[in-house]
């Protein structure tokens, strides 16, 4: 394993901790969530890189591109749960309530 591939592979490992210790708010497990598919994408751009296929070229900006609408979805659910329950702590969440 080159350095550059444990790089990224120990960078989602610690998104992927930190999605599963640190679950308090729902803010930090979406910036855990943003930081998997950070490295995710730069692991694949470097990835398509080294290839030099130009069919590989653009899986990095489809990933980007779902990166960006996972983003904006996770807000779009912060702020509705800010609103209904007044906090966006997940222990105050239920899903048997309406």
């Amino acid at each position: 394993m080159t350095p550059m591939q444990f790089t990224f592979s120990s960078a989602f490992l610690l998104g992927l901790a930190g999605l599963a210790f640190h679950r308090t708010h729902l803010l930090s497990a979406l910036l855990c969530l943003e930081g998997m598919m950070l490295s995710l994408f730069l692991a694949l751009s470097l990835w398509t890189l080294e290839l030099s296929a130009p069919g590989f070229s653009a899986s990095p900006l489809i990933l980007l591109a779902f990166s960006a609408c996972e983003a904006s979805a996770g807000l779009a659910l912060l702020v509705a749960t800010a609103r209904t329950h007044g906090t966006d702590h997940l222990q105050s969440l239920n899903l048997l309530q309406c």
